[in-house]
């Protein structure tokens, strides 16, 4: 019972550190580094909006709840691939590996990267084109380890190694994931407490910010002096998110689970979502959310519904597939489209 009681104040404490170093100032909208934390993952809880936050399980946990890792799809292992159809003809490609060690806990590796294409390099001289292209790097892979404390409380946490490079230009940068969730008992309600993309923030640097000045007033001849141009640094997208899930059993096969979070961010307007999961023997999903936000001056383009459904079989006694999809609609961009398919041993 003391541990119990002890967790739930480590999960107050969290509460209390994050709330106060977060609410980032208005005019910071639009100013953090590596947005690209902020694209959701995987089909499951993108088509809720994240608004499960509190019962995000497996892999699709991930980047939601790292503490919902602690539980699998499959028995000892679990692996997950996602592609979404982004914006601007941008793609995201996503791959996550989980394996439960006995009496330790859960320990999963991810890989996210964005994929632009050829993108054609210009200049003042040739502003269609030089006849060279680029192709930036967004890449960011984690490593995750989640733990049961007690028969109802869940831990996590995600390090975060994040890269970028634009032309010759690059930046990269570690971030931390802190999760808790606490589950009530046979009640059906869980509660969970997440603050994401906790660091320091990135510079860029590279050749490209390196030119050559002849010194005022100097005689003719003087060679020209390199002066670097210093980039400013710009702090992560660092989020806190508190959901709040409560399952109704409706018979034995079929059950609908009920799900709202809250979500502040330092760099962007705040986010209430809810959302209505309906499953059938735990085979067939049908999952459906809102998204809100309290400022529509500075929307994010992805406010309102989103969708999606799912589809899990036991393919044997040691492996199920699974099949999800999920739909988010946009107010700016086209609507983005993740398939994700996930295989448990």
């Amino acid at each position: 019972m003391k541990n119990k009681y002890r967790y739930l104040k480590i999960l107050f404490l969290l509460f209390v550190f994050a709330n106060s170093i977060m609410a980032g100032p208005k005019n910071k909208y639009g100013l953090s580094s590596a947005p690209e934390l902020l694209i959701p993952v995987g089909s499951k809880s993108t088509a809720l909006n994240g608004a499960n936050l509190a019962n995000a399980t497996g892999l699709d946990a991930i980047y939601w709840n790292p503490s919902g890792l602690t539980t699998l799809t499959g028995k000892t292992g679990e692996v997950l691939f996602s592609n979404q159809i982004y914006i601007a003809d941008i793609d995201l490609n996503y791959f996550a590996g989980a394996y439960k060690v006995p009496s330790l806990g859960t320990f999963a590796l991810t890989v996210n990267s964005l994929s632009f294409g050829d993108i054609p390099v210009t200049t003042i001289l040739n502003p269609e084109g030089t006849g060279e292209t680029y192709s930036p790097t967004f890449l960011t892979t984690g490593l995750t380890f989640a733990r049961s404390m007690t028969d109802r409380i869940d831990f996590g946490t995600t390090v975060k190694l994040i890269y970028n490079k634009i032309a010759r230009e690059e930046a990269s940068t570690v971030a931390f994931d802190f999760a808790l969730n606490y589950n009530v008992g046979s009640t059906g309600l869980q509660f969970g407490v997440v603050l994401k993309n906790f660091g320091p923030g990135m510079t860029f640097t590279g050749q490209d910010l390196e030119q050559f000045y002849v010194p005022v007033g100097s005689q003719t001849g003087t060679p020209a002096e390199p002066r670097m141009t210093e980039l400013a640094n710009f702090g992560l997208p660092t989020t806190l998110s508190l959901g709040l899930s409560y399952k109704f059993n409706l018979d034995k096969k079929n059950n609908l689970i009920g799900h709202t979070s809250y979500q502040n961010n330092s760099y962007a307007s705040d986010d209430y979502n809810f959302g209505l999961e309906y499953n059938y023997n735990k085979i067939v999903f049908l999952r459906g959310a809102y998204q809100y936000t309290d400022d529509d001056a500075a929307t994010s383009g992805f406010n309102g519904l989103s969708f999606g459904a799912g589809f899990n079989y036991a393919a044997s006694s040691s492996l199920s597939i699974g099949f999800d999809y999920a739909y988010r609609s946009s107010d700016v961009f086209d609507a983005n489209q993740i398939f994700t398919i996930n295989l448990g041993f």
